[in-house]
C-alpha cells in the first residue's frame, strides 16, 4: 500500500475537496484525516462512532450467529 500525504481545507460546507488528479480511475481509495490536538471538534463523538460504523471490520456483528442477545436478556438499568 502506497501513501501520499496532502494538505487541504475544507469548504464553507465542511466538505473535503482534494484538487490534485490521480493517475489512479475508478479505484477505491482509503482516505485518512487528521486534526490538529488543539481543535475542538463539536461532533467528535458522531463523527468516531460514524467511521466505525463504515468500517468493514465490524461487519462480522451483522452475521447472525453473532444475534445471541433478546429483548429478554439481562435486567433493566435502574437509576438510583
Amino acid at each position: 500500500m502506497k501513501a501520499i500525504e496532502i494538505n487541504t481545507k475544507t469548504n464553507n460546507k465542511g466538505q473535503l475537496k482534494i484538487d490534485i488528479p490521480l493517475k489512479k480511475r475508478n479505484k477505491n481509495v482509503r482516505v485518512l484525516i487528521l486534526f490538529s490536538d488543539e481543535e475542538d471538534l463539536i461532533d467528535d463523538d458522531k463523527i468516531w462512532l460514524y467511521s466505525n460504523s463504515q468500517n468493514p471490520s465490524f461487519n462480522f456483528l451483522s452475521e447472525p450467529e453473532e444475534n445471541i442477545y433478546s429483548l429478554n436478556d439481562g435486567e433493566p438499568l435502574k437509576n438510583d
